[in-house]
């Protein structure tokens, strides 16, 4: 994997917050059963993904503000280019915008939580540290 030097870049693209190059999830967001899945440290540094049991209960309040960002953005669109329909189309359409945005909501609020809250900092040379 190629290593990116941008912490942003990195959080978006789902990966290590110490060395920027391992994957932070095991399965793609697509897989509906495993997309939640996180190795227990990172395979290229070693850095553990989950610094203390129930670390991640944290992530929760970051996904809400996802959700209420996904409703409201949803909502605000059904407004404007539907011209203001019946109040079952803001319902189906929020909630099917909810329901196929999960995957990506529980994933990016993991890692904007360990990136904020994880006490780790990129090291562009803990990578070649741990494998050489």
């Amino acid at each position: 994997m190629s290593k990116i030097n941008s912490s942003v870049m990195a959080a978006v693209a789902q990966r290590c917050p110490r060395c920027h190059e391992g994957p932070l999830f095991t399965h793609s967001a697509l897989n509906l059963t495993k997309f939640a899945d996180m190795p227990e440290a990172c395979p290229v540094c070693g850095q553990a993904y989950e610094p203390e049991p129930g670390f991640y209960w944290g992530a929760m309040y970051i996904s809400f503000a996802f959700s209420t960002g996904i409703m409201l953005v949803v909502g605000f669109a059904v407004y404007f280019l539907l011209n203001d329909p019946a109040t079952w189309v803001y319902i189906v359409s929020v909630a099917v915008a909810s329901l196929l945005l999960t995957p990506l909501s529980l994933r990016y609020s993991r890692t904007l939580m360990l990136y904020w809250f994880g006490g780790v900092h990129y090291d562009p040379s803990r990578a070649r540290t741990i494998r050489s």
